[in-house]
């Protein structure tokens, strides 16, 4: 069990769950983790989803070079004041000094638009689409494992269209999809909408994304898709001969997802007990747990061998837990790991025909006949994953607030839910549309804008800050 409560400090429950789950390790380079099997494996069931997305949208996976060469990143003044702060860059190589710095990749908008500049040619070429799996740097100076590493994996997708009609549908879509994956893959309820223009990517003409809140109430960037208009095609001279024979510049965007959907992921659905992980991407879903004197009893084994070869045909991840350790430590060890359900086999079960069940998010054990089994194990994986979700977003709804209308009501929100150990959480606002009514916001409280919801559950007509007419209704938060 996890020694610090969720209440007591956030912080330090999140970096014990992970290190007890054994999910990461500490790289010795600053800011950098090491993923370890069971981390790395849900990665790869998020990879998964995805990509089955991606390729049902005719979107092809490419690689592009780590190394972004300086003159690349001025071709675009906004981006690289956008990514100057974060660059790590080589200097030399094989003993000498290069002509021209190499940016290790911040993102690969350069790079590619680079590419399609020479590959795109006509219209018939568009829209071009492909998406990568990589990793990237950017050196933070504060990190937290999953959530803020100096170098962290993630997908980038890179489009380029006709005109601007065809790329926002692109934009919008991408987005859809990631809301999709995320709440019924991943089980975290998000809220859509559009990034105010101090949030946007850098170099884009519009930013939207996903919000997730976590169980500290604070909010997590899930996911961001950008139009870029033809900004980077006029700086990266993406230009295709349209129908009319005139050479007209392309329609780009961008949009990704990174591995802070793990962090995500642990935040939304842990509990004091450590890790819960919902069954599409726990590496584990069923462990087995011979009890009482089984070694004196073959046949105990041999019943479980049985049914984790029947569930292993079904497409279930399961492993029988035989080792030397108490019963006791290994129901401790896999509630750390969250594996999504225990099975409990021993002499006295195998009389009574049944098995014993624990599933991760509840706190009874029943009685599953032998013979149900497969079927228990099937409905229950797809129950517990709309349990987690409708959990995760009841939570949401307890601690999002839409009933505060000035600056100074905010503040005493926020005294009144920290007085009494309690979450400020979300609050939804009105705003000027200014930066200067954004950043006092932030100055004052530490909150700051997450994003202009599609489908915000009122519209907010005053500004918080000057009472002035608002122009948006904006979702604000602590974030990470």
């Amino acid at each position: 069990m996890v020694d610090v409560k969720q209440s007591e400090d956030f912080s330090k429950w999140y970096i014990q769950t992970i290190q007890q789950a054994d999910l990461m390790d500490y790289s010795p380079v600053r800011g950098s983790i090491i993923f370890k099997p069971d981390g790395y494996e849900i990665w790869e069931h998020i990879q998964e989803a995805f990509n089955k997305r991606f390729k049902e949208e005719g979107i092809r996976n490419a690689y592009f070079p780590m190394l972004i060469p300086e003159s690349f990143f001025t071709k675009e003044k906004d981006h690289i004041e956008g990514f100057s702060p974060e660059l790590p860059w080589v200097t030399e190589a094989a003993g000498e000094k290069l002509e021209e710095r190499l940016a290790l990749r911040p993102t690969s908008e350069t790079m590619i638009g680079t590419a399609f500049g020479d590959w795109i040619k006509s219209y018939r070429d568009l829209p071009y689409e492909i998406n990568q799996w990589a990793n990237v740097f950017r050196w933070e100076k504060r990190t937290l494992p999953f959530l803020r590493t100096s170098e962290f994996l993630w997908q980038e997708g890179h489009t380029a269209h006709a005109d601007a009609e065809e790329a926002n549908r692109r934009t919008q879509r991408m987005l859809q999809i990631y809301r999709e994956v995320v709440e019924e893959f991943l089980a975290i309820p998000v809220v859509a909408g559009e990034k105010t223009p101090s949030e946007r990517f850098a170099g884009a003409k519009n930013t939207y994304s996903i919000e997730a809140m976590m169980k500290d109430g604070k909010a997590v960037q899930a996911g961001t898709s950008h139009y870029m208009g033809t900004k980077f095609a006029e700086a990266f001279d993406i230009k295709y001969l349209n129908k009319e024979n005139e050479h007209v510049y392309a329609h780009t965007t961008s949009w990704g997802v990174s591995t802070r959907l793990i962090g995500a992921l642990i935040m939304t659905h842990g509990d004091d007990q450590g890790l819960v992980l919902p069954p599409t991407v726990a590496p584990l879903q069923v462990v087995l747990v011979p009890v009482g004197p089984w070694k004196k009893q073959p046949e105990i084994i041999e019943r479980l061998e049985q049914t984790a070869q029947t569930l292993k045909q079904a497409g279930v991840r399961v492993k029988i837990d035989d080792s030397e350790n108490s019963p006791g430590f290994k129901f401790n060890e896999w509630e750390l790991k969250g594996v999504p359900l225990r099975l409990e086999f021993g002499p006295r079960d195998a009389q009574a025909g049944h098995m014993m069940a624990k599933w991760r998010d509840g706190s009874d054990k029943e009685t599953v006949q032998i013979d149900d089994i497969l079927a228990y194990v099937q409905s229950g994986l797809d129950a517990m994953q709309k349990r987690l979700l409708e959990a995760a977003r009841q939570f949401y709804a307890e601690h999002s607030y839409t009933n505060i209308e000035t600056l100074e009501e905010l503040k005493a929100h926020i005294e009144t839910k920290q007085s009494a150990g309690e979450l400020p959480g979300w609050v939804l606002i009105g705003w000027d549309g200014t930066e200067e009514t954004e950043e006092r916001i932030k100055e004052e409280t530490g909150f700051t804008t997450r994003n202009i919801p599609y489908a915000p559950p009122v519209e907010k007509t005053i500004d918080l800050v000057t009472g002035q007419p608002a122009k948006h209704t904006v979702w604000i938060a602590r974030a990470y």
